[in-house]
This record gives C-alpha cells, structure tokens and sequence, in this order.
C-alpha cells in the first residue's frame, strides 16, 4: 500500500492576501476541493489519500465527502496534552486538541513539519535555549504530540529532517528525532516522512535519488521498518525517480504549480499520483 498526503497549509488565502487560492470562494474551497479529485481518486486503488487541511475547513470537508470517498482527512497538527474524565477540560485555549480533531471527523494528523520544527526551535531561541538542547526538546514536545495524538485514535505522519547546517551529521540528527519522536509509538498508526529540509525552496537543489535512498534505508532501520513517504514535495518532476525507490512509500504533495500562478490545481495533484502510480515498481 502506498501513501499519498496532500498538505493544503494555508492555500486557501486568496491572492489579494498574499496567498495562493485560485480555486473557489472560502465557503466554497474545501467542497471544490473534494468534489474535484474524489471521482479520479476512486479509480485509482493501491494508495491511501489524505488530506490534511486547516482547521477552519475540516467540518466543510466532512459534510463534503461522498458516502464511498476514497479522501481520508486529517489536521496539521495537534497540542501535547488533552482532555480527560476529571480533569481540567478548560486548560487548552487556542489549542488543538486530538480529541477535538478525531470528534470533527479526522484519521490522521501531522506532526512534527519542518515548520513546526522551526516554530519551536524560535520559542526556545527567544527563552536562551539553542543547539542539541533545543533539538531535544523539540523531538521530546513532538513526541508527546504523537502519544496524545494515537490516544485520541489517530494515525501519524511524523516528519523528520535535517537543515543545510545538520547535513554533516544528517544520520545523527535523523536518528535522534526517530528515537526520541517515536518513544511510546503506536508504530501501526504511524508512518514517517522524510524532508530534506536543506533542499527546500525556491533556488535550492533538490535532494536526488542517491540521497533519498540512503536516507530511506536509514529511516527503515531505524523505525523498524515503518513505512517511509518523501515530504520535499512529491511532484510532477520527480514523481517517477520516487516511484523506483523502494524504500519510498509515497509522498507528499503541497503546491502542484510552482511557476507562473502558483498553487495548487487538482487536476494536477491528480495528474501528479497517476505518474507515481504509474512508475511504482512494488
């Protein structure tokens, strides 16, 4: 079985804002969204499709979803700690809770993004905390999001990655964050991603085959062998040299056009997947 995640961040801000949604009306966007790839995504079997969608438009996409929709939807994240019988259930305020988010229709969550790797690394810049002592917090807060995520029912895409600055040490770093991130894991309602952070970007060389497959193996014999999806960006160019990978599993899919009127287009996300598939050797 394969994995196809599609992660719509904040796509569905409109252009006048500054973001890249040229699909449909807000009200409209999480609809269009299914609507416009459930009929293709039906006649695709062998993949699990998920979509991991803002908050603001998980209830939308579940009214959305067809009775027999391939779609499967998660949250971009979730908080370390949750509710509980007896306890203090007012103690989350701004927090995304797993229970709220598995209450609202979700499967799946996203933890640990390199974004959210970054978010917390500046937290603890700004409170005096930096280098393998920020790194390990980090990997420690992810793990609790994890264990509270599973709790709640929920199956985790855990990212990893490592920084143009970690490169010399990518094994140690990658090691360090499956260790720590998956301490108490439920390794059958997880699945990691690998982002090679480093290659991330407008300008950036992308990560090539040599590399991905040394850190796929890496990963399987670290995480024993969990299933390992690419998270740089799953894409039209490299769709085919990812489906020759065995160690790769799947992958990750934000934007679909990243030249020209950016963003993402369903028909090429499903353009996207049918390459993949396409090439899949296993």
């Amino acid at each position: 079985m394969k994995h196809i995640y599609l992660n719509l961040k904040r796509f569905d801000i409109a252009p006048a804002h500054g973001g890249v949604n040229r699909l449909s009306p807000m009200a409209d966007w999480a609809r269009t969204i299914l609507g416009s790839t459930e009929p293709a995504l039906r006649q695709m079997p062998g993949a699990e499709y998920v979509f991991f969608l803002p908050e603001l438009h998980l209830l939308p996409a579940m009214a959305a979803r067809a009775s027999d929709s391939p779609v499967l939807l998660g949250c971009q994240g979730v908080y370390r700690a949750d509710t509980a019988c007896g306890g203090n259930f007012g103690a989350f305020t701004t927090q995304r809770t797993a229970y709220a988010m598995q209450e609202a229709g979700c499967t799946h969550v996203l933890v640990g993004h390199c974004e959210e790797r970054q978010d917390k690394l500046g937290i603890l810049r700004e409170a005096g905390i930096t280098g393998k002592a920020a790194e390990t917090a980090v990997n420690r807060l992810l793990n609790q999001e994890v264990c509270c995520a599973q709790q709640a029912g929920l199956n985790v895409l855990y990212c990893i990655g490592e920084t143009a600055e970690q490169q010399k040490e990518w094994d140690m770093v990658l090691s360090r964050q499956l260790e720590t991130g998956l301490q108490g894991a439920d390794r059958e309602k997880t699945v990691i991603a690998y982002e090679p952070v480093w290659s991330i970007g407008p300008g950036r060389t992308p990560a090539d085959r040599p590399y991905i497959e040394k850190v796929a193996r890496l990963v399987k014999a670290c995480a024993d062998g969990l299933d390992v999806v690419y998270g740089g960006g799953l894409k039209q160019d490299n769709a085919a040299m990812l489906a020759s990978i065995p160690e790769i599993d799947g992958g990750l899919i934000a934007l679909t056009r990243f030249r020209g009127e950016i963003g993402f287009y369903p028909e090429e996300y499903l353009e996207i997947i049918r390459t993949y598939l396409g090439h899949c050797t296993v």
